[in-house]
């Protein structure tokens, strides 16, 4: 009877055999694992998947998990049943900026008409194509996620090309150029394969002049939008609910995800240390689960970084990562 009473509390409901939220889970940096009982806390809380993320460098978290401790973390996962997934600004490698010397019509143009490798490329360059393809081939061996799920995101916030063959295509529609790429190369190795659009900042728009081939799924990242008040009350920013809704007419429902930040400590302290306590919100959180899953979303997961052996020191109380799992868990549509 109490152990029933404290379910319900929790907005979990017994005669449902299975979760509506497919994917429930944490997106953190391999720093963050100095926490060392991450997967632990993360499986307590009732939550699918733990997803590794770096800005830049893939090879980063590939690094990493050939230490101990990263071979810990993955045992941990294995026996408790977590997913793991990575989540990565995967462009610098995936096109290595030392090929600029030698062949700059590989990267990007800027609108002035000048060649650069600051950041993405030229998603009509088919040799670029190629290398990234490839090489996003050999990463998704080295990194590879136990739900076939890919993210081989472009470099964070960073414009794309504009070469007049690139210009009349919006930076969501190179993005999604580039994906539907990747996307063809990894299911011809493993046809269960998929790969992420991912709809933020400047790519937060729906593509227009170019549909998500066989093993796009959308995920969206409102990183603009407020986390005092409900994403349903934020109508005048860039990233609101009215993008999703966009978003939601081009890339199937079924499979999309949202990447949120509610438990995001390097945002939340504008990506200065040392961090403050999360301004956690549980109305506020539960009330965007309702916004996403009444639109059909049935994958969420959050950004949890810095949320590590100094949070904890700093401030003592994760209660707030229950309650995010315990509102995941009870989620409906």
């Amino acid at each position: 009877m109490m152990a029933a009473a404290a379910m319900a509390c929790r907005g979990y409901d017994d005669r449902v055999s299975e979760p509506y939220l497919r994917t429930r889970g944490v997106v953190v940096y391999p720093e963050d694992l100095d926490l060392g009982d991450w997967p632990e806390r993360a499986a307590a809380a009732h939550l699918t998947t733990i997803a590794l993320h770096h800005g830049s460098a893939p090879s980063h978290i590939v690094e990493y998990l050939k230490r101990d401790a990263g071979q810990r973390f993955l045992e941990s996962c294995r026996r408790l049943g977590l997913e793991v997934e990575y989540e990565i600004h995967a462009m610098r490698e995936l096109l290595p900026r030392t090929l600029f010397e030698k062949d700059p019509d590989l990267f990007r143009m800027t609108s002035g008409g000048v060649r650069t490798p600051d950041a993405n490329l030229c998603v009509h360059s088919e040799r670029a194509l190629g290398i990234v393809a490839e090489n996003a081939l050999r990463l998704s061996e080295a990194l590879k996620p136990t739900t076939g799920r890919h993210f081989f995101w472009g470099d964070d916030s960073a414009e794309w090309c504009r070469c007049p063959k690139c210009r009349p295509f919006s930076d969501s529609d190179q993005a999604l150029i580039l994906e539907n790429h990747v996307a063809g190369a990894l299911r011809r190795h493993d046809r269960h394969a998929t790969l992420a659009h991912l709809a933020y900042a400047n790519t937060i728009h729906p593509p227009v002049q170019v549909k998500p081939g066989p093993g796009i799924f959308l995920e969206i990242a409102p990183i603009h939008r407020r986390y005092d008040i409900p994403y349903s009350e934020q109508i005048e920013v860039q990233d609101g609910l009215e993008a999703l809704d966009a978003l939601l007419a081009v890339f199937p429902k079924d499979s999309a995800q949202a990447l949120e930040y509610w438990l995001d400590m390097s945002r939340f302290s504008g990506w200065k240390r040392p961090v403050p306590a999360i301004p956690w919100k549980r109305d506020v959180f539960l009330a965007d689960v309702r916004s996403y899953t009444s639109r059909g979303i049935r994958n969420i997961t959050s950004f949890a970084a810095w949320i590590d052996a100094e949070y904890v020191a700093n401030h003592h109380d994760l209660s707030f990562l229950q309650e995010y799992g315990d509102g995941l868990l009870g989620a409906r549509r």
